[in-house]
């Protein structure tokens, strides 16, 4: 074989052994001489092979060729890239992330402070700004059931009652105002056709029934939840003869306290009253009383019922005198009394309150608290005449009390609309209320033992100081109207006005016996006997809804809860003595 010709200026292709000798020699070359010399010992074999025996080259096994100086890459050891710096420990490298423009640095850190803001906004920031934000949902007096919405739309929850019946007519929906005020609209109503209801407690969202014996008005039944259920599209309050709790008859009351309350509108029932028009004895009733007070709970009602006062003076206190003063509030009261006016205990939540006292609040401009009470608006108690003729008292309880029980009745403060059917009553008052009311003849064929007919009673109430007044239905027509002037301050025995009830109201509504209302003829009265009320509706001005147990004005919750006993057992007949709790310091009588 030829010896293979040596290429123009360049080396054969090294052995193994002499390529590593070059490597070893080259380690102490400059870096210059290192590229040549790794050049020079890179090139190409010189021997040619024939086909098939040919030895594949770098290039023939690699993209880029063998030569580093042909890839493109500056290789010179002057050339600078970006981190060098970072290997070199002699350089001086500024410590600030911009000291020399924007870099990684920077923006890692960038990053970090904004995942740490996002992540404390979204679990410090974000429930801070609700909690600032947030604003409370109404219950609308219904413990979240329901309630008409903006658009006149009513939620239908199942297995809950909302606050407008489903079974309400639509035609029903809205109202005129009795007594020329705007159109009302429908707040609330049960029509009671579901048959089988009970009112046992938690049995309805918004009724419940008492099981106790009404001492307040020595009562001859027994109220058990038993007398009340629906049947036949109405509710049917039943008063029987039966020996129960140590007493001979069974009768029934329930009410909405506490679970729905209204401020102002109307309210009316559709009812077939009990027994005959010609015996005297049964006392059905369907009444309103303010929140504060718990009817048939009398712990809850001393010095409560039947206030409705904001004034701090002498009518805050008991007996309405202070060391005998004023003399007309000792004479011409209550015949059977000594002619004592009043025997009441004093408004327990007065504006005398001192500060720091147990009260509900609100508090007026001037630091003193808002009188509170539990004032009563009575729908109709339903009565025999001497003459033998049914009628209704329709009438306000008020307290304190006008000279002699004598109110401004004058034309303009109580309006008669009809007076063949209807006249003042003769009974204006007691050592325990002052009463305003009328009595009005009924239609006589509306009792269960006579034609079974229903009527519509209700009353309209504007609360208040300002042109309020209160409206009474009898028979679907206006049988009177107090105006707030008529209970006006009574200098004589030194009080202040009385509002028309301000406090937030709820529904009663009860059949039994007491001969504190009237005689009872208990060897005439047909028995069993039973109040049937086809529907009740509450109404109010389109731009004056005010409904709810614990309206911000005059806020009835936490006081109960505070002392909710009083509330919740009837054994507890008062509030110093069973209860035993203190009345506020008032501030007339110097105790600040």
């Amino acid at each position: 074989m030829l010896p293979p010709p040596e290429l123009d200026g360049q080396a054969p292709f090294p052995s193994k052994t002499g390529l590593a000798t070059s490597r070893r020699s080259s380690a102490g070359l400059l870096p210059r001489n290192r590229v040549a010399s790794f050049a020079s010992s890179t090139t190409e074999t010189p021997y040619s092979a024939g086909a098939g025996s040919r030895i594949p080259s770098l290039t023939d096994q690699f993209h880029l060729g063998p030569d580093p100086r042909l890839w493109g890459t500056d290789l010179s050891p002057d050339s600078k890239e970006p981190d060098d710096d970072l290997h070199d420990p002699e350089e001086d490298i500024p410590s600030g992330c911009i000291s020399r423009g924007v870099d990684s640095r920077c923006m890692n850190l960038g990053c970090l402070f904004i995942l740490l803001f996002a992540f404390i906004s979204l679990f410090g920031g974000y429930p801070i700004a609700w909690f600032l934000t947030r604003h409370a949902m109404s219950t609308n007096g219904g413990f979240n059931l329901g309630g008409i919405n903006a658009s006149g739309q009513v939620p239908d929850i199942h297995g809950f009652r909302s606050l407008v019946d489903v079974d309400t007519p639509k035609e029903a929906y809205t109202k005129p105002s009795w007594n020329g005020g705007p159109e009302m609209e429908l707040v609330f109503s049960d029509e009671f056709n579901v048959p089988g209801r009970t009112f046992w407690p938690g049995d309805d969202p918004y009724w419940e029934a008492v099981d106790l014996h009404y001492w307040e008005t020595n009562n001859l039944e027994w109220y058990s939840p038993e007398a009340l259920v629906t049947r036949d599209g109405y509710l049917q309050v039943t008063l029987s003869q039966k020996n129960t709790h140590n007493l001979s008859y069974q009768g029934g009351m329930m009410s909405t306290w506490n679970r729905f309350c209204f401020t102002g509108g109307y309210i009316e029932a559709n009812v077939s009253l009990p027994g005959v028009p010609s015996v005297m004895g049964f006392w059905p009733a369907i009444w309103t009383m303010g929140n504060l007070g718990r009817a048939g709970y009398g712990a809850s009602l001393e010095g409560m019922w039947p206030y409705t006062y904001d004034a701090c003076d002498v009518g805050t206190v008991a007996n309405q005198t202070v060391n005998g003063q004023p003399v007309a509030a000792t004479v011409n009261g209550d015949a059977g009394k000594g002619g004592a006016l009043s025997w009441l205990s004093g408004q327990r939540l007065s504006r005398c309150t001192c500060k720091g006292e147990s009260h509900p609040g609100p508090i007026h401009s001037d630091g003193t608290y808002v009188g509170r009470a539990a004032p009563e608006i009575d729908m109709f108690e339903a009565q025999i005449s001497s003459d033998l003729v049914g009628q209704v008292s329709q009438s306000a309880q008020w307290a304190p009390f006008d000279a002699g029980y004598i109110w401004k009745n004058t034309s303009l403060n109580e309006i008669i609309r009809n007076p063949t059917i209807s006249t003042h009553n003769t009974y204006i008052g007691s050592v325990l209320q002052q009463a305003t009311s009328v009595v009005t003849t009924t239609d006589q064929n509306c009792y269960e033992g006579t034609g079974g007919c229903f009527s519509v009673y209700g009353f309209e109430y504007v609360p208040g100081f300002d042109n309020a007044y209160i409206t009474w239905i009898s028979n679907n027509q206006v049988s009177w109207t107090l105006n707030v002037a008529g209970m006006g301050a009574d200098p004589v025995v030194q009080i202040s006005a009385r509002p028309v009830p301000q406090e937030p109201m709820y529904v009663i509504l009860d059949l039994g016996m007491s001969t504190n209302f009237g005689p009872v003829d208990l060897g005439s009265l047909p028995f069993p006997a039973h109040m049937r009320v086809d529907y009740i509706r509450v109404y109010q001005p389109k731009n004056g809804r005010n409904i709810g147990c614990d309206p911000k004005g005059f806020p009835t919750t936490k006081y109960i809860n505070t002392y909710l006993e009083a509330y919740t057992n009837p054994n507890l007949t008062t509030w110093r003595g069973d209860f035993g709790q203190p009345f506020p310091k008032n501030s007339f009588l110097g105790q600040c």
